[in-house]
């Protein structure tokens, strides 16, 4: 028994419709109306894409099957297709087979019946190929309008992803230099309607961009926080998982959006530094984020934490922890992978596709590969780590660990991953000298650079900074300037501090870590509530600072 139209079906089936069909209004026929002596009026289905009314039901129908009805029509209508073809195919041999016994023949009866022959076989052969060639072309139109539809498809998704991104610009721009804008009304319309969307965004004050930094987030606390003499700096400055989730969380749903530092000012080509523009919609807030030590040093190992940074089978980026038993599993252990895997799913946590910036140091290697050249040369006072790390690996290969510590890099750049010095052997930049900051920064050049593609960001390690004045000066400054710094970053826990000069620009930091959630729940109250966040196996107190 066939299941009743109800009025709802009915208009759900007019909308379902309305994506293939064209409105086709009554036209009135003045010849018509004189012939019947009435007044008639002409529908022209024929201007449908299809020709022919038909469409309706059938799509109507197509659209309310499931997924496995969907394959097994598929299935069907290739084998539909499979025997047409099939049929063709003998036909076509059939009559050529034919034409082959007309010229036989004619070569039996003579010359003269040869040529009359050699005619008519010539026709026969003429109406074969362009049989031939006429299911050849419509075959051919068929494909090249289901790839022109897939193409469109692809076109409109691919925008609607940079639309979701705030980057309404770089989405009209795609639609309209699609072959198929013109004629395509969802193109169309989804231009439209980011027009509208760009028009309703507001610049939003740079000096109100607030920067929140981790460290190397802790997977298992009950390795982290397990009594040693690690504990208390673990206590203070790491953030486990399960926390950074919550602050990830928490922050979006409040409108936060992750903007690049390079989205607040740019850098001209003489070397100067001017404002940028952040444009978002009303309620969005901007915000940078990064991580420090993204290297995982050697004295983490069997702590909780994650060994290194990878790149899996469908190019994502992701972590490698060993298991207690030696294993190695790979998951998202780590900011930079739980952080795509966020943007994944909520492509308006990012604007126009940034992501965070990692810091590096360089004396234990990068992001978990052992890429420092005092690897390979082994000078005297290689520290204890480094040799007992070297004993345990007899077959490590300086050229192998720089080779997938720059294949990660490179993926992490390519998703709008920023990279930024932490100084080479994590210095106090406030306290070394010029001669020492310019020895540690030529170590940086040789050993990282050339695996992240260099860097114009420098991320102060202690927290400390080149002064304590309001503005950046001195042999310090001049220096790190002359060799490409023009991002500077250090710690603050005020909720803003952004400076754009004419030759630098510089922002403060707050650490969102064990110390700052327990003592100073009170200034991250704009960003979630401590309260809900703090993970309940962290020990406490908190060990103080000093």
């Amino acid at each position: 028994m066939s299941e009743m139209l109800t009025l709802d079906r009915f208009e759900e089936a007019s909308e379902i419709v309305k994506k293939v069909t064209q409105e086709t209004k009554l036209v009135y026929s003045e010849y018509l109306s004189e012939q019947t002596g009435n007044k008639v009026y002409l529908k022209p289905e024929n201007m449908q894409f299809t020709g022919a009314y038909k469409v309706r039901g059938a799509y109507y129908k197509i659209s309310t099957l499931t997924e496995e009805e969907r394959q097994r029509e598929r299935r069907r209508r290739r084998r539909a297709l499979q025997r047409k073809r099939e049929r063709q195919r003998r036909l076509i041999l059939g009559i050529m087979a034919i034409g082959i016994l007309f010229v036989t023949a004619a070569a039996v009866r003579g010359i003269a019946g040869r040529l009359l022959s050699s005619s008519d076989s010539s026709d026969k052969k003429t109406a074969v190929n362009a049989s031939d060639a006429s299911i050849s072309v419509k075959d051919s139109q068929t494909t090249e309008k289901a790839s022109s539809e897939a193409s469109a498809k692809d076109t409109l998704k691919a925008a609607k992803r940079k639309a979701a991104q705030y980057d309404y610009d770089g989405a009209m721009e795609l639609l309209k230099k699609d072959a198929s804008y013109s004629s395509n009304s969802d193109m169309q319309n989804a231009v439209s309607k980011y027009e509208e969307a760009k028009a309703s965004c507001k610049s939003w004050p740079l000096e109100e961009v607030t920067h929140i930094f981790y460290h190397t987030l802790i997977k298992d606390p009950s390795k982290a926080f397990d009594g040693d003499y690690k504990e208390a700096d673990y206590n203070q400055v790491m953030t486990t998982i399960d926390e950074f989730n919550k602050i990830t969380q928490t922050m979006y749903d409040k409108g936060y959006v992750m903007v690049s530092i390079k989205d607040m000012a740019k850098v001209n080509e003489d070397g100067s530094m001017s404002p940028g523009e952040i444009l978002l919609p009303e309620g969005k807030i901007p915000f940078v984020l990064s991580q420090d030590d993204v290297c995982y040093y050697h004295y983490m190992d069997g702590d909780g934490y994650a060994s290194k940074l990878v790149v899996d089978d469908e190019g994502k980026i992701r972590n490698e922890y060993i298991e207690d038993d030696g294993s190695v599993s790979v998951g998202d252990y780590d900011m930079v992978p739980l952080i795509d895997r966020f943007v994944e799913k909520h492509p308006d946590f990012s604007y126009r596709g940034a992501r965070g910036i990692v810091a590096l140091t360089g004396y234990n290697g990068i992001l978990g590969y052992r890429t420092d050249i005092s690897y390979e040369t082994r000078p005297a006072d290689l520290d204890d780590n480094k040799v007992e790390w070297l004993d345990a690996h007899p077959d490590f290969s300086l050229d192998k660990e720089r080779e997938e510590a720059k294949k990660v890099a490179d993926a992490m750049k390519e998703d709008g991953w920023l990279f930024a010095s932490h100084t080479w052997g994590h210095q106090n930049i406030g306290q070394i000298s010029l001669e020492q900051l310019q020895a540690d920064t030529q170590k940086f050049k040789d050993n990282v650079d050339p695996l992240i593609g260099g860097t114009d960001i420098i991320i102060f390690a202690f927290g400390t900074d080149l002064t304590t004045q309001e503005d950046y000066s001195g042999d310090k400054f001049e220096y790190l300037k002359s060799v490409g710094y023009n991002y500077y970053c250090n710690v603050d826990s005020s909720k803003y501090f952004v400076q754009i000069r004419d030759r630098y620009f510089r922002q403060g930091r707050r650490n969102l870590d064990g110390y700052r959630m327990y003592y100073n729940p009170d200034l991250l109250e704009d960003l979630f509530n401590a309260k809900d966040v703090f993970d309940p196996s962290r020990p406490t107190p908190v060990p103080p600072m000093g």
